[in-house]
This record gives C-alpha cells, structure tokens and sequence, in this order.
C-alpha cells in the first residue's frame, strides 16, 4: 500500500503542480507589469508624477566697464588700440533663509493588479535674500515647477509683498523674475501652490552640495505609514499628530547635498502578492503533502497518487481564484474567497476518500496552516522567509515525533524473508 512506486507518483503529482504554478507566476507576472506599464503613464498624465520641488535659484548679474586692447591691422600695418567694452557677469546665490511647509494627503487609487499611491501637495515656501556684494546689478529669481506636466493651483510668487505670478510666463516649467538690486538690500521671496502627485514629494534646497542657513521645512501628512525617499535626511523631530504626523526639519547652520521628503504608502500590491504567493505555493504544498503521507501511514488510510493529485488542484484553485479575483474585489475580499473555495474543495473530497474526521481535523487544520496562514504571510513584507523557516522546522518536529517508532523497512515493503526451515526427513 505504501510502496516506494507510490511515493515516485506522489512526486510525480507534486513535480506536475510546481510547474502550473510556475506557469500561474509567470502569467500574473506578465499581467501586472502590462497593466503597469499601460496605466502608469495614463494615470500620471491626469494625476501627477513624482515631485521634487526646488528652491528658487538666485542669479546676480551685473555689468562692469573694462580695458581690452587688440591689434588690428590698417593699410599694412599692425596698430594697437586701446578700447572700454562692457562684460556680463553672474553669480549663482543661495538664500539667506528658507521657511517651508507642504502638506500631504494621500489618495490611494487602484487599476486593475495594481495601486498608485497618489497624492495632493499643499505647498507654501518663503525665502530671504541679501545683497552682500559690492556691485549693483539685477537679481534673476529663476523658480522651477517639479513637474512641467503637472497643474498647480493658485500658484503665487511674492518679491516684496507684490504677487508677480499673473505678469510671469513659464517656459520649460520654470518662471524668472528680475529686479534691480545694490549692496546691503534685502529682499524677500515666496511661492505657493496646490498640486498633486504620486509616489512620493521631496524638497531639494540645492542641486549639489551646500551651506543651508536658517533653515526649516515642515512636512504633515494625514497618514501614519511614513518612509523617506532614499538619499533624503531623516527629519529633526517628528510628532504624531491624529492619524499623521508633524516631521520637522530644523538646520541653524548645515552643509548638506541631501534632500527632504516622504514616500506616500500604499497597500499590498494585488498582483505582485498573487505572484509572490505563486512560486511559493510549491512549498506549502510540499509540506502538506509530507504531513497527510505520514498520517496516512500511521493510521494505515490508502490515499492513491491520484487523490494527490486532486487535492493539488484544489490548492492551485486557491491561487488561480486569487489572481484573477483580485483585480475585480478588494484584496481581503479575494483572498477569504479563494481560502474557503479551496478548503471546501479539500475537505469534501477527502470527506469521501478517507473520512469526514480526517477531512475536517487532520487534513483541513493541515490546509489552514500550510495554505491559508503561510499565504497570508505574503500580506505583511520581509515575514515570508522567517515563515517558512518556522513552518519548515514546525513540520520537521512533528514528523519526527510521530514516526520516530516507524519501522520504514516494512512500511515499505523491504521486510526479509524468513529463511525456510529445513525440510522433514
């Protein structure tokens, strides 16, 4: 009954179910990146994109009256002259200040396998300027939009209390303003706007390294899930503020080429989870698969390869029902649907083949561990490995311990014959 053929057609099914979720893998796979690629751009373009807001880039310019000879020549021969030519100058500034709030509510919004963390910026900048060199020229206040794509609502750009954003018009997402400017003058700067985004917004004070003085950026969020986009300094201090927080980035004096900014959260991905949870279900069914052969040893219950591989079908049921409901219902929805049709598959099979007792008890309280509660280990990132770490060595302790006594030789059919006795004379 317990052949070593049998256990060959037992691999041999669970060989088969590997590689239909394999295949199951590989076609959600293909699914998700598709819908991702097709919607990505079309939500992006009614939405928003990533924002990185820029400070406002200060240009000092000036002119200066300066002494050039050249050498020219006149009726053969090479003559100096001695002329005063005006030369433009620049100087790229940084602010003497910088005061920033933006807040961020998030708009999570989902298209077919997958979820765009979307989100709405309020944002509110205001900045100082001082004129510390010794020449008169003209500042060109250069302010850039994080995104020419985007849409910023009720956009104001403040010199010296005078809103000069109806008289500006941008060109390549960017809007200039010059003004004349002398030595020791001061002159004060802000800009709002309303806008949205997705993934995530950041603030960059400079495009390369510097000196930050008299800096601070307040950031609220309405959500409580907070992550940093990477190359981003982590906040001064954060405060929870109802069911988000208050992050505060605070600088008396900083040299610095890192930005600020925050990562809007968003739920599991419905098609990267149904992938996920495909290549691993090999695993959960190997486990099942060992625990229900050794029971059936045991209690001496005849389960042909066959009944494997029915049973193999109901738990890639769970799966199939999984990726192509979870596109069409709320992700906890499809994934209590796909549970209980496979546990109802098992259960009332195994009802028939063995007993209603071993199909409730010994192989539906196998089916929740090792289907159900390992799957469901997918919902929470970085907890599948340690899972199936204590799930492996769970399995192997409890396979141990209930055939520790079993003689395999004879379970198996290699019991010795019994050497005849000599014949009666």
């Amino acid at each position: 009954m317990h052949s070593p053929l049998r256990i060959v057609g037992i691999v041999f099914v669970f060989l088969i179910a590997a590689a239909a979720w394999l295949g199951l893998s590989g076609i959600t796979h293909s699914r998700t990146n598709d819908s991702s690629a097709a919607l990505r751009g079309e939500v992006g373009s009614l939405w928003g994109r990533p924002q990185s807001q820029g400070a406002p880039r200060l240009q000092f310019q000036w002119k200066t009256m300066e002494t050039r000879t050249e050498t020219v020549e006149k009726d053969g021969k090479q003559h100096t002259v001695t002329k005063k030519v005006k030369v433009a100058h620049d100087d790229w500034r940084s602010p003497a200040s910088t005061k920033v709030t933006a807040a961020l509510s998030e708009d999570l919004r989902r298209k077919g396998l997958v979820w765009y963390p979307l989100y709405d910026v309020d944002f509110d900048g205001a900045w100082t300027y001082t004129h510390e060199r010794p020449e008169s020229g003209w500042l060109a206040i250069h302010f850039d939009f994080p995104d020419q794509q985007g849409f910023y609502d009720g956009f104001t750009l403040v010199v010296d209390g005078v809103d000069r954003a109806r008289e500006l018009t941008p060109k390549n997402g960017t809007v200039t303003f010059r003004m004349p400017v002398k030595p020791d003058q001061q002159v004060s700067l802000a800009a709002s706007y309303k806008s949205r985004g997705m993934d995530a917004w950041s603030y960059r004070p400079a495009s390369g390294v510097a000196s930050l003085e008299d800096f601070s950026l307040q950031l609220t969020t309405d959500f409580a899930d907070i992550d940093f986009p990477s190359g981003t300094l982590s906040p001064s201090t954060k405060t929870q503020q109802g069911d988000g927080w208050l992050l505060d980035w605070t600088f008396d004096r900083v040299v610095t080429g890192h930005g600020m900014g925050m990562v809007v959260p968003h739920p599991v991905q419905p098609g990267e989870l149904a992938t996920q949870m495909s290549m691993s279900a090999p695993v959960s069914l190997l486990f099942f698969f060992v625990v229900i052969y050794v029971l059936s040893v045991l209690k001496g219950i005849d389960i042909h390869p066959l009944n494997y591989l029915l049973v193999a079908g109901a738990f890639f049921a769970f799966h199939l029902l999984f990726a192509y409901s979870a596109d069409r219902l709320p992700v906890e929805q499809a994934f209590a649907l796909a549970s209980v049709t496979s546990v109802v598959l098992v259960v009332s099979y195994l009802r028939l083949v063995v007993s209603t007792r071993f199909a409730l008890v010994e192989a539906g309280i196998a089916q929740l561990v090792y289907l159900v509660c390992f799957s469901l280990a997918h919902f929470w990132d970085g907890y599948t490995g340690l899972t199936v770490t204590i799930l492996s060595i769970l399995t192997l302790f409890l396979v141990m311990q209930l055939t520790g006594r079993v003689q395999w030789s004879e379970v198996l059919g290699r019991r010795k014959k019994a050497t005849p006795e000599p014949a009666a004379t």
